[in-house]
This record gives structure tokens, sequence and C-alpha cells, in this order.
């Protein structure tokens, strides 16, 4: 079972926040705005494990796509002085916005159209 309905809107939507705030702190960043392009789909390489397994494609999938690694690289940054690791931070949040404002979610170990905000098969 997964989310349906005005909730899942309701976490599309916030996809949709975090992506736009997420770029919106980026240029706090003085970093250069072809750093988004490049790196925009780069935590997509965390669909590597689909090759061997669904399993381990879901629990990759979910590492990359869940918000503890950009999070703890933000702080990491921001508390060291590190614009450019701050700034590939918040482009990590930005692909995550992007992903579940277009309505991919986290993946389900059986399939990788199964995600917490519904089937991508019924879109």
């Amino acid at each position: 079972m997964y989310v349906t309905g005005k909730p899942k809107a309701f976490l599309r939507l916030d996809g949709l926040v975090l992506f736009a705030g997420a770029l919106i702190l980026f240029n706090s960043t003085q970093q250069n705005w072809w750093w988004v392009p490049v790196l925009l789909f780069a935590p997509d390489i965390f669909m590597v494990g689909y090759l061997r397994s669904t399993k381990l494609g879901a629990l990759l999938y979910n590492v990359g796509h869940s918000y503890l690694l950009p999070a703890l690289l933000a702080i990491y940054a921001w508390q060291s002085e590190r614009p450019l690791s701050l700034a590939i931070g918040l482009i990590w949040f930005a692909h995550i916005g992007m992903d579940r404002c277009i309505g991919y979610g986290l993946k389900y170990d059986d399939d990788f159209k199964h995600t917490h905000l519904g089937s991508l098969s019924k879109k």
C-alpha cells in the first residue's frame, strides 16, 4: 500500500518546494550555475544496484534518494566553509525534490516501479 489522493498531491508539492528551495539556496553559494545541469542527475547513479537485483537496487536507490546523505554533506560543507560541497549537497536535494514532484518515490524491493508515492505504471 502507498499514499494516494490528497496526501499524495501534497507530497508531490513538497517535492516541488524542495526543488525550488534548494535551487534558491544554491544561488547563495556563489557557484556557477553550470554545476546544476551537470550534477542534477548524478544521484541516479544509485540505481546501479538494479543491475544485480531489485532488492539491492531499491536499497541503494533509497540511500541515494533520501535526505540523510545530502544533509550530512551540506552540514559538513557549511561547517567547514566549503561552498562547492554545499552547492553539491543542494543540487542533490534539488534532484530528490524533482523526483518526488514528478512521482518518483522511494522504492520497494519487489519492483522498480513500486514506490511510496504509488506505482509508476499508473501515473
